[in-house]
């Protein structure tokens, strides 16, 4: 009989807290500078202001917020985290975090495996899937100076930006109907001769779409260009490959043939913000990495992180609390893969319910676990208006009724090129999206699509 169980925090915590203040202890006692020294009630009535504060924010821990990616870490990954932050370790170096710069390469060996990717492949955690995807194109960057970087025009805004902080040019690839980079728009732009990377998404940020990766690493190799993965939104959906659209699944197992590839466990990996990942398949982009210090490596032989990231000092505590998590939630089916499911399949129910709604209907059929829909109208202006107050009518209620969603803002062409045809009486408009990335919205679908069906129905009375 299994003795599973939901945990709370509360009930973890006590034994890191008390766990580390032993260890502390082993080393003598010492006293707390008077510089140090508090009032407990003053630092008790601050405490109470920030709960008092943060009482504004949105419900991001709850499964009726499917508005962005936001996923409460579990608390088997914040107990970990606060044991390991009383210590602070840096994973810049061996000397400042022997115990959690193990942990980091032990987890790192899990994400790599998880990917396909070879024994001898490098990597590291990083701050963000940000700095990550910034390291994989600088690399792209050192390789092949003066290149350009393609990625498609769905494609999160980082690889832009990111290629004005390495001074080098991004050109955005048109997508297909699907949200999928096209692969003649990408040809034409590599027969140029000026692409040295190519970046494809598996899980847009917006629709959750899954770059034709199986056949983009060919074609970019055709051209000399190397691609990197940004699936720090999808990466977790490579263990339920087996459970997904078989055209996706082709393309997730297609990321242990990639140069590089990101991946963020603080989306899926149930971790507190921030912690990335970058991975390159082999060693040779370690060539690039100059770094030296006349006082950090001096405790160990080894390579430290340090000598191989952009980042300089990173808390030991992020590789812990992952390091925790996937000791008791392994990068298995059975394991963290069962927490990623029920999303994938809560976004296929949502989306079934909706193409049978008589006030809504689907923008596209999602890959992963984010939906995108919009109510039933018959002009752009129109659309705009009445996706914008299901936006706001659906939260505006009492708390425990309230769902979160998110808008997402389409063009009429892209809206032709799922079948759906509007007045074009303004140049874009906001649509519904959801993202289902908690386990918990599987069992609430039906409730949900009620909850929104009827706030769409609302919002068209209010705007007509």
């Amino acid at each position: 009989m299994s003795h599973k169980r939901a945990v709370s925090l509360s009930e973890l915590l006590d034994q890191p807290i008390q766990g580390i203040q032993t260890l502390k202890e082993t080393f003598g006692e010492w006293d707390v500078h008077p510089s140090q020294h508090v009032d407990p009630d003053h630092v008790q009535a601050v405490l109470g202001e920030l709960v008092e504060r943060l009482d504004v924010d949105f419900p991001y821990f709850h499964p009726q917020y499917a508005g962005q990616m936001l996923k409460p870490p579990h608390p088997v990954a914040v107990a970990a985290y606060v044991a390991t932050m009383q210590l602070n370790p840096n994973n810049h170096s061996i000397d400042a975090s022997r115990a959690t710069t193990a942990m980091e390469h032990e987890v790192l060996d899990q994400l790599a495996a998880m990917f396909g990717y070879p024994a001898d492949y490098m990597g590291h955690l990083t701050w963000s899937g940000t700095t990550a995807n910034l390291e994989a194109l600088w690399v792209s960057r050192e390789i092949a100076p003066g290149k350009a970087i393609a990625h498609s025009t769905d494609a999160h805004y980082t690889h832009s930006r990111m290629g004005e902080v390495l001074g080098i040019d991004t050109v955005g690839i048109a997508t297909e109907a699907d949200g999928r980079m096209s692969l003649d728009a990408l040809e034409r732009e590599l027969a140029t001769g000026r692409i040295g990377v190519v970046v494809a998404t598996l899980g847009t940020t917006g629709l959750g779409a899954v770059d034709p990766l199986a056949e983009i690493i060919p074609l970019a190799r055709e051209h000399g260009a190397r691609v990197h993965v940004d699936t720090a939104y999808g990466g977790f959906f490579s263990i339920i490959a087996d459970e997904l659209d078989p055209e996706t699944a082709r393309h997730f197992r297609a990321i242990a043939q990639a140069d590089s590839v990101v991946v963020d466990p603080h989306k899926h990996g149930l971790q507190p913000y921030g912690c990335g990942a970058v991975l390159f398949n082999d060693q040779s982009i370690l060539r690039y990495y100059h770094h030296e210090s006349p006082y950090t490596y001096f405790a160990s032989t080894e390579r430290h992180f340090g000598e191989i990231q952009l980042e300089c000092s990173r808390a030991g505590a992020s590789a812990a609390a992952l390091w925790a998590t996937l000791k008791v939630f392994p990068l298995t089916m059975q394991g963290l893969g069962a927490i990623v499911l029920p999303g994938y399949r809560a976004a296929q129910t949502w989306h079934g319910l909706i193409a049978e709604s008589d006030i809504l209907r689907p923008y596209q059929r999602p890959e992963l676990d984010i939906i995108t829909y919009l109510p039933r109208v018959h002009s752009m202006a129109e659309l705009d208006r009445v996706s914008h107050a299901i936006f706001e009518m659906a939260a505006d209620t009492t708390r425990p009724q309230q769902t979160h969603l998110a808008t997402y803002v389409v063009t009429p062409a892209q809206l032709q090129a799922r079948g759906i045809e509007l007045e074009q009486d303004a140049e874009r408009a906001r649509i519904m999206r959801s993202v289902l990335m908690k386990p918990e919205h599987e069992p609430l679908i039906p409730e949900m699509h009620h909850h929104v069906s009827m706030w769409s129905r609302r919002a068209y009375d209010a705007t007509h």
